[in-house]
């Protein structure tokens, strides 16, 4: 196990996240930021620094919302822990780092942006086993978004559309 350092970066994405699935089904999305400091020349002009590259990695729900979210250039902003480890590799030794992210998120010092909450998977019984089914989306009612809940059949059940036994 590798050492890690709680960290917060506030960048660029180089690429699209590319989200892949583990042989287990846990999603994993790779995003590339770059971080560029500015500074004042003693002219008093801005310039950029010397960019630093950060490989981030996001798991579980986390990839999945950031990679139909983020896009190439997009200003983001990283919390999450910095991880290095060391690997041999044709018989040298080697090391990495990568941010491992709890949080993603649009930085919005330079934009707008609306938020969506991505539907919850719903617990539903049917003919006694529990299945994970993805719920539905929520439907609009003048307020506000509204849940729906997805309705199992059974025939000789019992069930109730919310799948409690009754």
């Amino acid at each position: 196990m590798g050492t890690r350092i709680p960290v917060s970066i506030h960048g660029n994405l180089v690429a699209d996240p590319e989200l892949t699935y583990g042989e287990s089904g846990i999603a994993h999305a790779k995003l590339r930021v770059a971080v560029n400091q500015r500074y004042q020349a003693t002219d008093g002009t801005w310039r950029d620094g010397i960019p630093v590259f950060h490989n981030v990695s996001a798991f579980r729900a986390l990839a999945e919302n950031v990679a139909g979210s983020m896009r190439k250039g997009d200003p983001v902003t990283v919390t999450g822990d910095l991880e290095f480890r060391s690997y041999e590799k044709d018989g040298a030794q080697h090391e990495a780092r990568r941010i491992v992210a709890e949080v993603v998120g649009p930085d919005l010092r330079f934009g707008t942006t609306s938020y969506e909450r991505s539907p919850k998977a719903v617990p539903t019984v049917t003919m006694g086993s529990t299945e994970h089914v993805q719920s539905q989306p929520g439907v609009t009612n003048g307020s506000g978004w509204v849940p729906t809940m997805p309705v199992t059949s059974t025939s000789a059940g019992g069930f109730s559309s919310n799948g409690l036994q009754m």
